[in-house]
């Protein structure tokens, strides 16, 4: 029996998605990806023009959902900043575990991707609000490791069920920014 069009491209993607993370982006090639999915490297070119129209449509929900968090953020001050930010950023980073893993084995050559937000002023603006808008080094210090600590953890590979560890990575990411958990 054939496969649908749509459904060989979202096994196109699984396949990437999977091989990106295992792999990383520059380890893995177009041939690996058609022979995953179990089609020909021409049916994979036909669904995408290259390796980089995959990680495009991979990276572009992630995108999309970082720039509406960002907006949610931009109103709050103070702890409310502070706890909407780290909820986003878990729940991002959940939601979106093998980009965030695809990101952080090749961060060097994907930060500048036209499918992400400016990863810098992002970046900034996401401090901003894990210190609560608080303009202290040490505030910005416990926000970097409260951002990288999520994002990290959520790339690697745990026996916690999502649950479990959305709780941990909150309650570990609040701890660090000197924030209560309750």
């Amino acid at each position: 029996m054939t496969r649908s069009a749509t459904a060989l491209h979202a096994e196109i993607l699984e396949s990437a998605a999977r091989l990106f993370a295992a792999h990383g982006f520059r380890g893995t090639s177009l041939q690996d990806i058609a022979s995953d999915a179990g089609c020909s490297k021409a049916s994979l070119l036909y669904h995408f023009t290259n390796k980089d129209a995959i990680l495009t449509e991979l990276l572009t929900p992630a995108g999309r959902e970082m720039a509406e968090l960002e907006e949610r953020l931009a109103g709050l001050d103070g702890k409310d900043a502070a706890r909407a930010a780290v909820a986003g950023l878990v729940d991002l980073s959940l939601h979106f575990r093998r980009q965030v893993k695809i990101l952080v084995q090749d961060v060097d050559s994907l930060i500048n991707r036209p499918e992400l937000p400016d990863v810098y002023a992002l970046t900034e603006r996401l401090v901003d609000a894990l210190t609560g808008r608080s303009p202290t080094p040490q505030a910005r210090v416990w926000a970097w490791m409260a951002m990288v600590g999520i994002f990290l953890t959520s790339a690697a590979e745990h026996a916690l069920p999502d649950s479990a560890l959305r709780a941990e990575l909150t309650r570990g990411a609040l701890r660090t920014l000197g924030r209560g958990t309750d």
